[in-house]
């Protein structure tokens, strides 16, 4: 294998050819930005429709600039492929691909598995693999390690170089993206953290934190997310009891979040939605019961999340019935289906969840969304109406609001709704209040 000097060297002169399997989210801005750092590029995927969209220039991902992408794609700086026999010419590799859950709930580890086994033939000596998918602590040296090494019949750390960087994407941010987001690294010995660590640095521009194993840094991806996931479950929890109590939790974390130290807000929701929050504490707590160890804040915290979208749907039937109304039968209009605001975006929205509850207890549902004009979910397709008009929504026996986006009129909302709930506080600016309730 090349010498440490020599893959900084190579670094340094922009002479390695950097790979990424997985062109999604995560994958598609990560291989931009190694090409505007000039590494040449190829990215790998199982949809032919990507890798055609990437070859053609068009973009299709929110955190990529249109521009950015056909020009690296005439300049040659990128190039994409369903052929995996490419990896034979990269020197860094990063594995890009989604880590969801399987029926059980349990990590669902086949994406990672699949793109090793595809990647390991083709590795040569001196490649560095990186796996950027959030995962439980381990994965990188318990189970990614053995299927490279099998495959490839190469050794970790003698002819190849394996690490872990946790990606952290957040959709629709307009401060933090790819280029300036800080990042982790671990790898399996110094010569690999300090060469990925490098490729990285090379790159980014936010700053590359090392630690001292890939399981620290994939541990360190959990605790992101599962802070979140505990946090918002706290207010979800609070925000049923202020309901009970007759007082205003939003009025309640605005005056909190007036201490300059010690507290920061997080807000209740109809749940909790992405491809992180919803899923990394399963990760954990399941690694966690190989040890005998039960996470019972987190467990709590997830169980509190999971309930939310049912929760919602009883607010809303009571929202009805004070309008002597049955949620039975009821036409409810649902305001947004993207996991966050300002994102087309809807995988594992609570939005989802809050339509799927309400048509099973009898409600005739329509949505709106002006980011997501079709969605699938559980085998079955629903279109958005076409758009939000006085008529749409005085049709509506309940409107309730399950994103926050910024380009919906809310006054018009609620100038013509008989009824809103909004679980969003979405509607916080509009002074006429009298048909609207919130979380």
């Amino acid at each position: 294998m090349q010498s440490t000097h020599d893959i900084l060297s190579k670094i340094k002169e922009r002479n390695l050819v950097c790979g990424t399997v997985g062109l999604g989210y995560v994958g598609l801005p990560l291989a931009v930005e190694k090409a505007k750092a000039g590494f040449k590029t190829l990215g790998f995927d199982v949809q032919q429709e990507k890798a055609d969209m990437v070859n053609a220039g068009h973009n299709y991902i929110g955190d990529v600039v249109n521009e950015d992408l056909e020009q690296l794609v005439k300049d040659g700086m990128i190039k994409a492929s369903t052929d995996f026999s490419g990896i034979k010419d990269c020197d860094f590799v990063a594995i890009c691909v989604p880590t969801p859950l399987d029926v059980h709930q349990q990590p669902d580890t086949s994406y990672m598995e699949a793109s090793a086994r595809e990647i390991a033939p083709y590795l040569k000596p001196g490649v560095m693999v990186v796996l950027e998918s959030t995962t439980y602590p381990g994965t990188t040296e318990e189970l990614i390690r053995p299927i490279l090494e099998e495959g490839s019949g190469m050794n970790c750390g003698e002819d190849f170089f394996l690490g872990f960087s946790p990606e952290r994407v957040d959709p629709g941010n307009l401060i933090y993206k790819t280029k300036n987001t800080p990042k982790v690294v671990g790898a399996i010995g110094d010569d690999a953290l300090e060469c990925i660590a490098a490729v990285y640095e090379a790159v980014l521009e936010g700053g590359v934190t090392r630690v001292s194993s890939p399981a620290v840094a994939e541990m360190e991806k959990i605790l992101e997310n599962t802070y979140r996931n505990v946090n918002i479950g706290l207010v979800n929890e609070l925000a049923m009891l202020c309901d009970r109590m007759g007082i205003d939790v939003w009025e309640v974390i605005d005056a909190a979040k007036t201490k300059p130290y010690g507290f920061t807000a997080f807000y209740p929701g109809p749940g909790l939605g992405g491809h992180c929050i919803p899923l990394d504490p399963y990760y954990l707590s399941w690694k966690a019961r190989e040890y005998g160890f039960h996470t019972s804040m987190i467990e709590a915290s997830m169980m509190v999340n999971d309930r939310m979208p049912e929760y919602c749907v009883d607010r809303a039937a009571r929202v009805l019935n004070e309008q002597g109304k049955a949620l039975n039968g009821a036409d409810v209009l649902v305001l947004g289906v993207a996991y966050k605001q300002d994102i087309d975006d809807y995988r594992e929205s609570p939005a989802l969840r809050v339509i799927e509850c309400l048509e099973s207890r009898g409600a005739n549902v329509r949505y709106y969304d002006p980011w997501v004009a079709e969605y699938h979910h559980k085998g079955e397709s629903k279109q958005s109406i076409p758009e939000l008009t006085p008529s749409t929504v005085a049709d509506a026996d309940l409107v309730m609001i399950t994103c926050m986006h910024t380009n919906v009129d809310y006054d018009l909302v609620q100038q013509n709704a008989k009824a809103i709930f909004d679980t969003k506080n979405a509607m916080r600016n509009v002074e006429t209040r009298d048909n609207i309730e919130v979380l």
